[in-house]
């Protein structure tokens, strides 16, 4: 038997002197876990486990001393529990140390069937009753199975527990029982990034609404990715810091940059799942840890779904470093925009069936404003070249934009900021825009503004000019329209006017001689009558006629008529003959 010498005795050794319940007799075997050696009995550790029984009886040696124990889930600490339970030394199982606990029983074979009431069988229990009574206790039995993998997995503790942690996440979402409603999503971000995605794969599978899913991705994300997430607004700082090496610098980095690789794919397909400003952070993160190309490109594709709800400073927190210092990324840009630009026209042609070029939504024209903004934002870097800075504005449609004037503010910005330019590069800086779309006070700054080459001077000039003569030319028609309207209106009112003069004169002349005609025919109807009577008064008209007559200028070279009576018409009807052929 081979007895340790007192000055090689290890901590773990020592603390075993403790603990062990017949120190009179001396330890027969040296069991190594790791680096630590720990000096126990045979017997004792035999009459628990039927692993370390099997070993001793198939050892070749005829006094077994030492036993590697190195594999053993839990390694150290968890070899010392099971220890102290083969002596009888009393310790507490929590829901922190049952994972590794079980794990290692299961591995030295100390189960019910070699030995009644033995570890594996209590730590079951214990799994069962407390483990998973409760949300944080199934997180926390999880999270200690990391460690221990993957016996973890081949005992059927992570799937287990990922099922019992799915299960009660969705219940709280559906139901809450604390407040905040969403403090389940805290719970599950002390997670392992795999642990978590195989909790949020089985809430998926248990149909869990796809803001659910979202709110948890979210809240992870901000634990995970502290230090480069932390308001959605851009807020954060890179993770070199001055006290660190390169070497921890870029290991943090490469954690940093797994975990996001991991999270992206656990996204819900729906579009509207996220805030276009989340995206946005989480963008700048993947360019920021060189993240893969199919991480950025799914990234992309969500904000371009979304761009219509973006704004300037979600656009520039793409854009920019961490410490806001220098342009990080436009290619990205360059993409979302293109992407963006797409959808809207197969859409447009789509449902409409019109042309894109003459009809733009209104989220195209927001969209558009938001760029022209942004592009004046990014104007005043130095570092930004003509092309990545023409490469943006020519993505929107010309049509797409209501007024160049953000435009025209934008290229004025870079032609101050790059001072040495020549005619021709600001020529090629001016053609993204329209001397005809600027407003009038637009044009009056672009014809005074000595950074413009000339010939947009010119045009600013034209243009301003044209649109003033086209202005009176219109005026000079719509007075002449208006003076043509007023006059065919006239006549017409004049017309109007002599013919109801002249159907006026009609009916007196009528009613007159209707008048005449019925006093003729009552005097004719007196003076006919056998019965003598008075003499017959003379009518109206025939004393005008008489009195007419005197004043006749021809009565002494024509005929005088006025000595002759108005004799009367016999008005009596004619006898009636029979007509007859004899």
């Amino acid at each position: 038997m081979a007895t340790p010498s007192p000055t090689r005795l290890s901590l773990a050794m020592e603390r075993t002197g403790q603990w062990i319940f017949s120190p009179e007799i001396p330890a027969d075997v040296i069991v190594t876990v790791g680096e630590a050696d720990f000096s126990l009995h045979k017997f004792i550790l035999a009459a628990k486990s039927n692993y370390i029984r099997k070993v001793i009886m198939e050892s070749e040696e005829s006094d077994l001393t030492r036993i590697d124990l190195t594999n053993i889930p839990g390694g150290q600490e968890a070899f010392e529990k099971l220890a102290k339970f083969c002596y009888g030394v009393n310790f507490e199982i929590t829901v922190h140390n049952v994972a590794p606990l079980h794990c290692a029983a299961v591995f030295l074979q100390m189960t019910d069937e070699y030995c009644n009431g033995n570890l594996a069988g209590r730590t079951e229990d214990f799994l069962s009753q407390v483990g998973v009574s409760t949300l944080h206790s199934a997180v926390a039995v999880l999270k200690s199975c990391q460690q221990i993998l993957p016996f973890a997995v081949e005992v059927n503790l992570v799937d287990r527990f990922v099922d019992v942690i799915s299960s009660k996440a969705c219940s709280e979402a559906n139901f809450p029982s604390q407040s905040p409603p969403n403090w389940w999503t805290e719970e599950l971000a002390v997670l392992d990034v795999d642990s978590f995605a195989k909790v949020i794969a089985a809430m998926k599978q248990r149909g869990a609404k796809y803001l659910t899913i979202a709110g948890a991705l979210i809240t992870y994300t901000e634990r995970t990715l502290r230090e480069l997430v932390r308001d959605h607004s851009g807020g954060g700082r890179a993770i070199v810091s001055s006290k660190s090496s390169d070497s921890d610098s870029e290991s943090r980095r490469s954690e940093q940059r797994e975990i996001l690789q991991s999270i992206v794919p656990l996204f819900p397909t729906e579009k509207a799942a996220f805030p276009i400003n989340f995206l946005c952070c989480l963008l700048r993160c993947a360019i920021y840890l060189r993240a893969s190309s199919s991480c950025k490109r799914e990234l992309e594709k969500r904000v371009t779904e979304i761009l219509e709800h973006v704004t300037v400073d979600d656009l520039l927190v793409i854009t920019f470093s961490y410490d806001g210092e220098r342009l990080l990324d436009l290619d990205s840009m360059r993409r979302i925009v293109s992407g963006f630009v797409e959808k809207e026209k197969s859409t447009t042609v789509f449902n409409a069936g019109v042309n894109f070029n003459e009809h733009f939504s209104a989220a195209m024209q927001r969209v558009a404003k938001i760029v022209d903004t942004y592009l004046a934002e990014i104007a005043a870097y130095g570092e930004l070249s003509i092309s990545k800075f023409n490469g943006i504005s020519i993505l929107i449609p010309r049509g797409a934009r209501k007024s160049d004037d953000d435009l025209y503010r934008a290229v004025d910005i870079y032609l101050k900021v790059h001072p040495n330019l020549d005619e021709i590069e600001k020529e090629k800086v001016c053609s993204v825009m329209d001397p005809l779309k600027l407003s009038y006070e637009a044009r009056v700054h672009a014809s005074k503004n000595k950074r413009l080459p000339l010939q947009i001077v010119l045009h600013a000039l034209y243009y301003d000019q044209l649109h003033l003569r086209s202005g009176m030319a219109e005026d000079k028609e719509a007075v002449a329209v208006a003076a043509a309207v007023e006059k065919k209106q006239l006549q017409a009112d004049v017309s109007l006017v002599r013919e109801n003069e002249e159907l006026r004169s009609e009916l007196m002349k009528m009613k007159m001689y209707i008048t005449d005609l019925q006093k003729n025919v009552q005097g004719t109807s007196s003076s006919g009558k056998e019965t003598p009577g008075p003499v017959k008064r003379p009518t109206f008209f025939s004393s005008m006629s008489k009195k007419l007559s005197k004043l006749n200028p021809f009565k002494n070279g024509s005929k005088d008529t006025s000595h002759i009576d108005d004799a009367p018409v016999d008005l009596t009807k004619p006898r009636r003959r029979r007509f007859s052929i004899s």
